[in-house]
């Protein structure tokens, strides 16, 4: 019996030490990764420097964004009768609530626009995104974007510019595009920009100070609102990325500091198991020793 007890301590010893190794190879991951997303994190600051831009022009045409601070004050009253939402999210995990936040705030926009009596559909970009989104509503996803290069560029967001036309953006009163906005290195906050095509006529009608030549008006505000999409979708790309970046930068520090603290504690559930192992051996020790002399 004193025999079976010990090889069952000897057992839980055991695992625990491997509990501890293992532990141990999972913090060396997480720090590396840290690190890594560190140095990512600088390069995506340049480029969303660069790319600012792109999107300041664009507010005086469609009106700046709007933060999602707080989802049951969000109404979306000012969306046309047919909306396209396009999702920016991202292709890998690991990120913290990154892509949660985002696929939230979509199912509480279409929930309240189709409460409106309204329209929309959905154009995801990221593979978390649709993973999430397509649990929750298939039937308003038209199609989706994965596998994106990284780090991006002006060309991608032409791709993707193109994708949406051929998903039928044009035939859609505004488009949404919902994305993540980088703060620093700990802090980001979710935006929607809506971004409705040029009126050539009418009341609404679009830039009437300025006469076109030799194209019509049509043709070109057309172009301007390609163009128009692309360089918002190329700003929230940059943006997102680095909210991404910092968003796994501060998760696997604190993956790293919870790895830390679970080794600690097994370490010390170690030390008490091979001490209460030495002392039982001791105890068997002397009890022999005793019966022998006795």
């Amino acid at each position: 019996m004193a025999q079976a007890g010990a090889a069952r301590g000897m057992a839980t010893e055991k695992q625990i030490f491997n509990q501890i190794q293992s532990t141990k190879n999972i913090k060396k991951i997480t720090s590396s990764m840290k690190m890594v997303s560190a140095a990512k994190l600088k390069g995506d600051e340049t480029r969303l420097e660069l790319a600012k831009p792109f999107n300041e022009w664009t507010n005086a045409l469609c009106g700046k964004p709007v933060h999602l601070d707080d989802l049951e004050n969000i109404t979306y009253e000012e969306l046309p009768q047919k909306t396209l939402i396009v999702p920016i999210t991202s292709d890998k995990g690991l990120c913290g609530g990154v892509n949660s936040f985002i696929s939230r705030s979509v199912r509480d926009a279409i929930g309240k626009i189709n409460a409106q009596g309204k329209e929309c559909d959905v154009v995801i970009i990221g593979d978390k995104g649709r993973s999430q989104m397509s649990r929750s509503f298939p039937e308003k996803i038209l199609r989706t974007a994965t596998d994106i290069q990284a780090p991006g560029n002006f060309n991608l967001a032409a791709a993707l510019s193109a994708e949406l036309t051929a998903a039928g953006a044009m035939n859609y009163d505004a488009v949404m595009i919902v994305y993540n906005s980088y703060v620093n290195a700990a802090v980001y906050h979710q935006y929607y920009k809506v971004i409705k095509p040029m009126a050539v006529e009418g009341e609404g009608e679009s830039m009437v100070e300025y006469e076109f030549e030799p194209d019509v008006k049509s043709e070109i505000m057309g172009d301007l609102y390609e163009y128009m999409l692309t360089s918002q979708i190329y700003y929230c790309f940059m943006d997102g990325a680095a909210a991404e970046q910092s968003s796994r930068m501060t998760a696997m520090e604190n993956a790293s500091k919870n790895a830390g603290e679970m080794i600690d504690t097994l370490t010390l559930q170690y030390n008490r198991a091979r001490q209460a192992r030495i002392t039982t051996e001791l105890i068997e020790i002397i009890s022999g020793a005793s019966a022998l002399e006795g």
